[in-house]
């Protein structure tokens, strides 16, 4: 019986049993009626039903169908109440954002994808969706499983010779929401013209077009398990240039910094084509932008560093930059082992290629740092890159830094 369920006590404030979720009995903040005319909140009865529960939690009746209709009544009951108890330190909950039907989402895509449609209505259609998108996983899901992805690449694709148009612009804004099917990849990959029509898009006048292309390329690679047809795509001169320059001259963006990053990286893995990124100067950009990164970018960016210093013209790139070792050495045990063992196996790659890079990184303060490091609980391999390159480094250390290494236990760790 509902009546047998205690008050809550919210911050000393007795909630009413009538506004708390039967499932979790917390209060609601999206209340929805089921079959049996019962009220759950919405994350608790999805939760239940994606269990494998068909049944009524309260009721134990058999669900007879699994829509959810929102009961706005009781949710504007319940707001009333939050406001009517903010002095206590209750805070008004959301009016939620509404889930997409399927039945919506396939009118949208049908208005969006028929060429007899106006102009107008098409583009009205994707932004709706879009917009639908962007509220949540959940309906990102519902419009994908309605063949959203095949449809929005007919329109991005759709008369390359063309122009952008506003409407090829919001199917690919909507289309990079998507991870791809590999067959998906392929078909963007296998097809010259459309590559060579994203790299266009690179250089386009519009920032959310150029970023968006950048997407588009790094999930196509990343989504291709063929490395003929990720070299086909890393092959072209103005994908790297594009990517480049998005990453050089778009830094103000948080999103077009973090989608430059992933799509650099992405192209890099491709051994034989990483030239070009020297070529486009990426290896300027990525360490004037290093400091600017979160930590799941600045790992992919070091990746990205240490992936063109295994080629000889990578390794005079960074070596020219002044601020490359400094940082490098700073990035040792500062942001996560995974970018530690980043950082190190590019001083690694440079100290091998150049003396200077050497007396760089002990005037930086390597050797504190690799000693330190050599004892931390960081991964094997950036141990193992630690101690080749203190070894690398032992003619270069001053004299007091080799007399006092033995606070570090450096003659047990690093074996000469």
């Amino acid at each position: 019986m509902p009546g047998s369920i205690e008050p809550l006590d919210l911050v000393g404030v007795q909630v009413p049993y009538h506004f708390r979720c039967p499932i979790s009995l917390e209060l609601m903040r999206d209340p929805v009626t089921v079959s049996t005319g019962q009220t759950y909140d919405r994350t608790g009865i999805e939760s239940w039903v994606a269990t494998g529960n068909t049944t009524c939690p309260v009721t134990r009746a058999p669900l007879s169908d699994f829509t959810f209709i929102p009961n706005h009544t009781l949710r504007r009951l319940i707001q009333d109440w939050c406001v009517a108890n903010q002095a206590s330190g209750i805070e008004r909950i959301p009016t939620p954002k509404q889930p997409a039907e399927p039945t919506m989402v396939r009118s949208l895509l049908n208005q969006a994808s028929s060429v007899s449609n106006p102009f107008q209505s098409r583009l009205s259609a994707l932004l709706r969706l879009k917009g639908l998108a962007r509220d949540s996983d959940k309906n990102r899901s519902v419009i994908s499983s309605h063949n959203a992805r095949e449809i929005l690449i007919s329109i991005v694709f759709s008369d390359m010779g063309s122009s952008s148009s506003e409407l090829k612009q919001e199917a690919l804004a909507l289309l990079v929401m998507f991870q791809l099917t590999e067959s998906e990849c392929a078909s963007i990959a296998s097809d010259s013209n459309k590559v060579i029509y994203l790299s266009q898009l690179l250089f386009h006048s519009s920032i959310e077009v150029r970023v968006n292309s950048a997407s588009l390329i790094e999930i196509v690679l990343a989504g291709t398990r063929s490395s003929d047809l990720r070299a086909q795509i890393s092959n072209v001169d103005a994908i790297f240039e594009g990517v480049a320059d998005v990453l050089k001259n778009l830094n103000s963006y948080p999103r077009a910094l973090k989608i430059s990053i992933r799509a650099l990286f992405a192209l890099c893995l491709v051994k034989q084509t990483r030239h070009k990124a020297v070529q486009a100067e990426a290896a300027e950009a990525l360490i004037d932008r290093l400091a600017d990164l979160d930590k799941c970018d600045a790992e992919r960016a070091l990746a990205t560093i240490e992936l063109i210093c295994r080629i000889p013209s990578g390794c005079s790139a960074f070596a020219a930059h002044a601020l490359t070792v400094p940082l490098l050495v700073k990035t040792i045990l500062k942001i996560s082992d995974r970018a530690t063992e980043y950082a190190a196996g590019a001083l690694m790659a440079l100290c091998l290629e150049s003396e200077q890079s050497q007396r760089d990184a002990v005037s930086a303060g390597v050797l504190t740092q690799l000693l330190l490091l050599v004892q931390s609980d960081c991964t094997e391999r950036a141990k193992r890159k630690a101690q080749m390159l203190l070894k690398l480094l032992r003619d270069s250390w001053p004299e007091d830094s080799i007399g006092n290494s033995d606070d570090f236990a450096c003659s047990e760790v690093v074996p000469f």
